[in-house]
């Protein structure tokens, strides 16, 4: 059911868009202007926020969420990755997380085997690879789109449209990034249907996320490949 009113939700969203951008100038202005802006705002204001109020929340136990060896008596060694004691053992564990999700490579999925009766654990790598793929993907092809906001355009942008279009697929060219947001966005969505377990925990509000995040992206591919829009 929340599959289908976030469906609904992101529907009736592209439908309002559609109508507006069909009409007069002035609704052109409000949609391409206006709620661009009030968006932007919106979502800039709704994150400061949420920092600080997580950062004003009382803490009153501290549960380490790290693992390994932490450091302690001088003859036993420490990992400094996985338990940091220092600066650069916090920026790098922080990086590796921001950057390669490495807590989600370690993801690991329950099974419960018939024949034998039996919990078995199995890795599953294909979660952390989706979403290395979208993240990653949708953060190269917003670097991309900065070439519309300046004039003349970074020399560091043309390169990153020339590396993420080096195959010279189709005219115009196909980006690499595009098919791997696309595949990782229908993974993502397809693990909340097909997946009885997280079918289960899902709320309206993650699927609206992936819905409108792959209506985006077909829309941008519909916009440059099918209607050649400039």
């Amino acid at each position: 059911m929340g599959a289908l009113i976030s469906l609904v939700a992101v529907a009736a969203i592209v439908l309002l868009a559609s109508v507006g951008a069909s009409t007069g100038d002035g609704l052109r202005f409000v949609f391409g202007v206006i709620l661009p802006g009030v968006a932007f705002a919106v979502f800039l204001g709704g994150i400061i926020f949420r920092v600080v109020h997580w950062a004003k929340s009382p803490v009153p136990f501290r549960i380490p969420t790290t693992t390994g060896q932490a450091k302690s008596l001088p003859w036993i060694h420490n990992n400094e990755l996985e338990a940091p004691s220092g600066l650069a053992g916090v920026i790098g564990r922080m990086a590796l997380e921001v950057l390669a999700f490495r807590s989600l490579f370690r993801n690991t999925r329950v099974e419960i085997l018939p024949e034998k009766s039996k919990v078995n654990y199995i890795a599953d790598k294909a979660l952390w690879a989706a979403a290395m793929a979208f993240h990653w993907a949708m953060f190269i092809i917003v670097l991309r789109h900065f070439r519309f906001f300046v004039e003349p355009v970074p020399a560091w942008v043309e390169m990153l449209q020339s590396v993420d279009g080096f195959f010279q697929v189709g005219l115009p060219v196909y980006y690499g990034t595009t098919f791997l947001m696309v595949v990782g966005l229908a993974y993502l969505l397809a693990r909340r249907f097909f997946d009885s377990k997280v079918r289960y925990i899902s709320l309206p509000t993650d699927y609206f996320a992936l819905y409108l995040l792959l209506g985006i992206a077909l829309t941008g591919i519909v916009m440059r490949h099918i209607e050649k829009i400039d």
